[in-house]
C-alpha cells in the first residue's frame, strides 16, 4: 500500500479550494485525483481535520489469551488439523481464520507436516516397475 499524501499537500489543496478554485481544479493544479481532493474536503468538513488516517493495525494475535488451552489441546491430540482446532475455537466463542491459527502455531514452533510415523504406506499391489517392451539391441 502506498504511503499517504503529506499534510503539506493536503493543506495546500484545501487552501486552494477555500481560495476559490473548485475541487477538480485544485486536484488538477496539484496533480492528484479529483476524488482525493473531494475526500479530503469532505473529511475536513465532517471531522475538522484532513490529516491522514493511521496506517497498519493491531498486529497482536487474537489467540494470545488462549495460548495455554491451545498448547494443551495439541498436547492431548497431536494429530488435530488446523481446521479442527479452528472449529473448536469457534465452539468456544473465538472466531478466527485458518491463517490466524497457522501463524499462532508457527510462532510457537509447531509444524503440522507429516512425519515418519504418520506417512502413508506404499500400495500393496504395486510391484516392481514393468519391463520395457521395446526390443533391446544385442551385441553381435
Amino acid at each position: 500500500m502506498a504511503p499517504p499524501y503529506s499534510q503539506d499537500l493536503r493543506d495546500r489543496v484545501i487552501a486552494a479550494v477555500e481560495g476559490g478554485l473548485s475541487r477538480r481544479q485544485a486536484a488538477e493544479l496539484f496533480r492528484i485525483g479529483a476524488s482525493t481532493a473531494v475526500t479530503w474536503l469532505k473529511q475536513l468538513k465532517s471531522t475538522g481535520s484532513a490529516a491522514a488516517k493511521a496506517m497498519g493495525g493491531d498486529r497482536r494475535s487474537r489467540l494470545t489469551g488462549e495460548r495455554d488451552w491451545l498448547l494443551a489441546r495439541v498436547g492431548e491430540a497431536p494429530d488435530l488439523t488446523l481446521e479442527e482446532i479452528r472449529a473448536e475455537l469457534e465452539a468456544r466463542g473465538i472466531v478466527v481464520g485458518y491463517g490466524t491459527v497457522w501463524r499462532f502455531f508457527a510462532g510457537e514452533g509447531f509444524s503440522f507436516k507429516k512425519n515418519r510415523a504418520r506417512q502413508r504406506t506404499r500400495p500393496t499391489r504395486r510391484g516392481p516397475q514393468a519391463r520395457s517392451l521395446a526390443p533391446t539391441a544385442t551385441a553381435s
